[in-house]
């Protein structure tokens, strides 16, 4: 078995978890119309902010709630609550990861939505309001995978993050160079105040620049249009915005190419995966704020997320597409075992588990409380001096998730580690080596 029985602690925080309906209106709903602001990122407020806003008022009992555009990339949703005849709304501003934090600074905004995470100096910023790497404050809700889109007629399947970061920068030109049919690439882009391009040039371009005659969008959609009228055009966009473009296989370093779908992206083992975040106040004075952000990352919000075209965080048992091709040793390890479409991740340098890795902890435990079997974690890492100590590290990171599942009275069967076999990132780079240290979760005898 893969737990001894659950505290009544542990049976609280199930319940507590599984309770998605916010509390309805009532008499005392505050004077003001406007409940809260959300500013920031077009990937989220483009259609899955007012979808989350829309489905959160409904199940406080707002009647007739209306997704309205109000202004170029802003939306305002509204309804009408009975019980006072009052309409209520929420501000959705969608202008770009960075004006989110802006907007928390200057108090115009209750949550900034970024499709990345807070800088450095947006954290310094805000460090007398709240520590934004503090789970207080930052609030995964939903994974997307960063889309490499050409045109439909394109034979062009695959390419590596290098010659992406190539295609960008104008180091290759004509398609023929790539091993696609003769003609010139035109690249789209997003503009400079998206958090899209802020990802991709995070995980792409490095030091390189984008080329000058690229063509610049605000909107995902826009720009998703566009590759798909142009023969010759590659673009980028959250992958709920490809639409009639092309996907393309992506691939890093050494790692296998892989399309983005529900178990690469929500594993984030896809080379261009990246988590959407919600950030607050970590003590916010307004209430509806911090019901707005339980019901986002509660199961209502995560069927939200995956129905507008995101990955949700809902735990679910798969099997790899790839599972076949992966070493005797490793099918061994994982025999008669599913995939949970999870990763436990760590802080940067340290041995704790970073706060979407804490938050997966609690839908793992109540993923447990509903289905049996029994858990297989697997550690992995990167190159060390040895490759014994690589092993090592792999394992005590596969222990330190099983010491926080003991926790709540769940004993895993087996923990061992893989050292820095089967790698998901190119191993060059730090952010490459943190997202190759992870804990795979495998369940045997699911059901």
């Amino acid at each position: 078995m893969i737990f001894k029985g659950f505290s009544a602690s542990v049976l609280l925080l199930i319940s507590a978890l599984s309770m998605a309906a916010p509390e309805p209106f009532g008499s005392s709903i505050l004077a003001q119309e406007r409940l809260f602001t959300i500013q920031g990122s077009n990937t989220i407020g483009a259609e899955l902010g007012p979808n989350l806003v829309k489905s959160y008022l409904e199940a406080k009992g707002a009647k007739n709630v209306a997704v309205q555009v109000s202004a170029e990339n802003e939306t305002l949703v509204s309804g009408l609550i009975s019980a006072t005849g009052q309409t209520v709304s929420v501000l959705i501003a969608a202008h770009g990861s960075g004006t989110g934090f802006k907007g928390l600074v200057e108090h115009s905004a209750d949550i900034a939505a970024a499709s990345r995470p807070a800088k450095d100096k947006e954290v310094a910023l805000l460090a007398g309001m709240a520590d934004l790497h503090s789970p207080e404050s930052e609030h995964i809700i939903g994974i997307d995978g960063l889309a490499i889109i050409v045109n439909s007629g394109n034979q062009i399947a695959d390419l590596s993050v290098q010659e992406i970061g190539g295609i960008f920068s104008g180091e290759y030109q004509d398609w023929s160079e790539l091993g696609g049919k003769a003609g010139p690439i035109h690249v789209y882009a997003r503009d400079d105040k998206s958090g899209t391009y802020d990802s991709f040039t995070s995980m792409v371009m490095g030091d390189k620049s984008l080329v000058a005659n690229a063509k610049r969008f605000e909107s995902n959609a826009e720009l998703s249009d566009s590759v798909s009228g142009d023969v010759y055009g590659i673009g980028f966009v959250g992958l709920s915005s490809v639409r009639s473009a092309k996907l393309v296989s992506v691939s890093d370093g050494t790692a296998k190419s892989l399309l983005p779908n529900k178990l690469t992206v929500a594993t984030e083992d896809y080379a261009l995966a990246r988590r959407l975040f919600m950030y607050t106040d970590d003590q916010p004075e307004n209430p509806y704020v911090s019901e707005f952000i339980n019901f986002a990352q509660d199961d209502a919000g995560q069927q939200i997320v995956a129905d507008t075209g995101f990955i949700s965080q809902e735990l679910k048992a798969v099997m790899p597409e790839f599972y076949e091709e992966l070493p005797d040793d490793f099918r061994a390890i994982t025999n008669e075992a599913q995939r949970l479409t999870i990763n436990f991740r760590f802080q940067e340098g340290s041995a704790k588990l970073d706060n979407k890795a804490l938050k997966d902890l609690e839908r793992l435990v109540a993923y447990l409380a509903n289905h049996k079997g029994e858990l297989v974690l697997v550690g992995f890492g990167d190159p060390k001096k040895t490759e014994k100590r690589s092993q090592l590290l792999s394992k005590l990171r596969a222990m330190a998730v099983r010491r926080e599942l003991v926790r709540y009275g769940i004993y895993p069967a087996i923990s061992v580690g893989y050292g820095e076999n089967l790698p998901v990132a190119s191993v060059n780079g730090q952010e490459g080596r943190m997202k190759n240290r992870r804990v795979e979760v495998w369940v045997r005898n699911a059901s």
